[in-house]
């Protein structure tokens, strides 16, 4: 390597260190205050970047900032394939795959409808619906990584995390209760919980909060709605290059790469190749990036810009979350 590429690459260390350490520091500090006070993380990171947003502006934490909220998000997205494995969606058999893939696509359409009908655009529509019906703060975060540039779009995505975060927090209180009241079996309970509940970690809290089979089923469900991931980033890739969203003209590609990374490693997850340590370890680095990119997220926006959001949105994702459980439950008793 040269000596010019090598004081390249070293100045833009120099440039980024600021504001990735400080996005680093706040994502560590959410996580602890999440261990010791059983919220979400995602809550935690949110809030404490929301207080130190005055370092976005100009400044030597600026750039820094941006590239964790861009780049940094975008690799946790594609780290997430190692999650899931083929082997675990098919050991379930078809109906828990087919009612995923009805609940996916049912919920992002009438959120589409919905989100228009209210007066916002159809992409927040897909942006709070993709979060709802696959995998909570995670999917918000890759689906904005995926769709078109616009003014408001971090604005939106903060506010999806933070409502998918606080109603599934609320879901693994409630479900739970809801499936002792009807009766339903384990193995129908793990179901309705992994996939009706929004963020993984939620899913695994209440599943196993009610027997370790339900955990099991739950998790597993809920790994095939984050598989559903990948086929609704490609629809917003899609959509971003109908709409040209690229001010240089250059059209966005079909497929993003964090996107080929995602089913990269989820097909090499399938091998069973991978080792335990590796596994967990891919896994942490993929929360951990997750985490510090939505600090980062949280240090980018104005307080004020939040406040101003009205009612309308949180009534959109509140009927988003209840016709979820609704309609996994009416599936459910119909026999899929």
């Amino acid at each position: 390597m040269s000596a010019i590429a090598l004081t390249s690459i070293n100045t833009r260390v120099r440039e980024l260190a600021p504001g990735f350490v400080v996005s680093l520091t706040v994502a560590a500090a959410a996580t602890f205050l999440s261990e010791h006070y059983h919220a979400p993380v995602m809550l935690f990171a949110l809030l404490l970047g929301l207080a130190l947003n005055f370092l976005a502006g100009a400044g030597p934490c600026k750039a820094g900032i941006e590239f964790t909220a861009r780049t940094v998000l975008r690799i946790g997205v594609a780290l997430l394939g190692m999650r899931i494995t083929l082997e675990q969606i098919a050991a379930l058999g078809w109906k828990p795959f087919a009612l995923v893939v009805i609940l996916v696509v049912v919920t992002i359409s009438l959120s589409v409808v919905a989100a228009k009908a209210l007066g916002f655009s159809r992409l927040f529509g897909m942006l709070t619906g993709g979060a709802t019906a696959i995998c909570g703060a995670s999917a918000a975060l890759a689906l904005a990584a995926a769709l078109p540039s616009h003014p408001q779009k971090e604005r939106a995505t903060l506010f999806t995390v933070i409502g998918v975060s606080a109603l599934s927090t609320t879901a693994m209180i409630l479900y739970p209760m809801i499936a002792n009241w009807l009766s339903l079996s384990p193995q129908v309970s793990g179901v309705f919980l992994g996939a009706s509940i929004h963020d993984v970690a939620q899913v695994v809290g209440a599943g196993y909060g009610m027997s370790p089979e339900t955990g099991d089923i739950a998790t597993v469900v809920k790994l095939m709605r984050v598989a559903m991931l990948l086929p609704v980033i490609v629809t917003a890739a899609m959509i971003t290059r109908m709409q040209g969203a690229d001010p240089t003209g250059k059209r966005p590609p079909l497929l993003p790469w964090f996107a080929v990374g995602f089913l990269m490693l989820a097909c090499i997850n399938s091998t069973g190749w991978v080792v335990p340590a590796v596994q967990g370890f891919v896994n942490q680095l993929a929360s951990w990036s997750l985490v510090v990119s939505i600090s980062a997220l949280g240090m980018k926006t104005q307080l004020r810009e939040l406040a101003a959001v009205g009612i309308k949105p949180i009534l959109l994702m509140v009927g988003e979350t209840v016709f979820l459980a609704v309609l996994v439950l009416l599936l459910l008793h119909w026999g899929l």
